[in-house]
């Protein structure tokens, strides 16, 4: 089977900074068409808003992805510019601390409003566009599309800090199985990648403030070391090929092994 994604059209949220950003450029830099769309439309601009060109690979949207009309305009965007949709990667997310005790807490709405109905419904969308394409083209046979969720190891782990980013990960991940099953008979694949110990733009943030935390990551971390956005992107190439065109439905760690043991209490991102 091939890893390539050479010809496909990708859509790649949070694609402004991190691993986002990371996923987008590999995929062009691997013969993708790719629409970068992030809802920090400024910095998305600064990043990648020269490279945009109109007979290129390479768009970009900036918009409120809370906004369900703002995701069909992507949606529009991307099919104006590119004449479909293959590849869809939901890796927009953002990280907000929680106080697990207390019922005001805006961070739990905060969470799911950003980090998991954007995904679940682009995804809903996305899917809808990728089965018309299938139809129109009378494509009897053959994937259909593919669907990548970014989600987080935190997940799987109680922190109580990160109470609102676990919910919402969660769920993620239960969404991610749920789609696979839904779209599977449409020949469409959806899977997860659960991150952690990635240097991910979150946890530059966190180790600012943290420093200390750097070590005590590399120390709990099998592999021994803080992995670069660009691993993450290697990952998704790989969904995203037919080289996984029996898989669907998985969450794939990429932790460098931090999950099998974890003894440091430090936020997974």
């Amino acid at each position: 089977m091939s890893l390539s994604i050479a010809g496909k059209t990708a859509i790649v949220t949070g694609a402004a900074k991190g691993i986002g950003l990371a996923i987008a450029r590999h995929f062009v830099e691997r013969g993708a068409r790719v629409m970068f769309a992030d809802s920090d439309e400024a910095r998305l601009a600064e990043e990648v808003g020269q490279a945009a060109e109109e007979d290129g690979p390479i768009r970009c949207f900036g918009g409120d992805l809370s906004q369900k009309l703002t995701l069909a305009n992507l949606l529009s965007a991307t099919v104006d510019a590119f004449e479909r949709i293959d590849i869809l990667v939901n890796a927009q997310r953002a990280v907000l601390t929680t106080d697990p005790l207390n019922p005001d807490d805006p961070s739990i709405d905060a969470m799911l409003k950003q980090n998991l109905l954007p995904a679940l419904k682009l995804s809903q969308m996305a899917a809808k566009r990728m089965i018309a394409q299938a139809e129109k083209d009378a494509q009897t046979e053959g994937p259909v599309g593919t669907i990548i969720n970014v989600s987080t190891l935190a997940a799987r782990r109680a922190q109580p800090e990160l109470l609102a980013y676990s919910i919402a990960g969660a769920a993620l991940d239960q969404a991610t199985r749920s789609l696979a099953v839904a779209l599977a008979p449409e020949r469409i694949r959806v899977n997860g990648i659960a991150i952690a110990s990635i240097m991910s733009a979150s946890l530059q943030s966190t180790l600012k403030d943290n420093p200390d935390w750097h070590d005590t990551i590399i120390a709990g971390t099998p592999l021994g070391r803080i992995a670069t956005p660009s691993e993450v992107a290697e990952t998704a190439q790989f969904l995203a090929s037919d080289g996984a065109s029996f898989v669907t439905g998985q969450i794939l760690t990429v932790d460098g092994g931090r999950g099998l043991i974890d003894p440091v209490r430090v936020p997974a991102y």
